[in-house]
């Protein structure tokens, strides 16, 4: 195995092989985070025959470090504060509710730009494998975890393809299962171990989302229950 993925379809082919216990099971979908975890959960659905859906979350970005995660929100208004990451940016109160409404807004935009006005896949006594194309402070994923925990699922993965040694210890309460298939002591960022790592667009999510229909009437044994509508976006803005 390399320790540099050439790109989201190469990592999600490596993260579908850390997962292969999930094949063939009718119980398990794949709720992969937008913008750039959906190419790599496609690859995971496609590889593991499940259901493909997304979970919608925005990282709280520290105002003078964007990328550096100081919370994130979620669908249905979960919210997780990373409070050391707040202090250390000496972040107010002001600042930090004006992140989260401007994250709030994209957050709806994006609800309506990859789902429309159809509801989420159903995930209800479900095994549910949330992926994403990394995981630095793992602020994102606690609020995915946070909003994915009010829909009931059976049971909760964490799936990743690349993230800091150590990262697991925070999840052991809140999921049942952390695969990650590179753990590094160093780590700078998740762009570091990807050879290609070029934003991921809407229309890539879609894109996705539209392909990921071509298995999914198979993986849900021809029910239409709890399987992505998403695709009824593709090719619109």
């Amino acid at each position: 195995m390399s320790h540099i993925f050439r790109d989201r379809a190469d990592a999600g082919q490596q993260l579908a092989d850390a997962l292969s216990r999930y094949a063939g099971r009718r119980d398990v979908v794949v709720l992969a985070l937008p913008r750039g975890g959906v190419p790599v959960g496609y690859e995971v659905a496609k590889v593991l025959c499940c259901p493909l859906d997304v979970l919608l979350v925005r990282k709280l970005g520290v105002p003078h470090n964007p990328e550096l995660a100081m919370g994130a929100i979620a669908t249905g208004d979960a919210l997780y504060l990373n409070e050391p990451v707040i202090r250390a940016a000496y972040a107010s109160a002001e600042q930090l509710e004006e992140v989260i409404e401007r994250e709030r807004i994209e957050l709806h935009r994006r609800e309506l730009a990859y789902r429309g006005e159809q509801p989420p896949a159903g995930v209800e006594d479900k095994t549910v494998i949330v992926v994403d194309d990394g995981m630095a402070t793992g602020s994102t994923m606690h609020a995915a975890l946070n909003a994915l925990r009010r829909r009931h699922p059976k049971q909760i993965v964490v799936a990743v393809p690349v993230c800091p040694a150590g990262a697991e210890a925070p999840f052991e309460s809140i999921a049942d299962d952390f695969v990650c298939v590179m753990q590094p002591d160093w780590f700078m960022g998740i762009g570091q171990f990807y050879d290609d790592f070029t934003q991921t667009s809407d229309a890539d999510v879609r894109t996705c989302l539209a392909a990921a229909q071509a298995w999914q009437p198979i993986a849900s044994g021809g029910d239409d229950g709890g399987v992505s509508h998403a695709s009824v976006q593709d090719g619109t803005a």
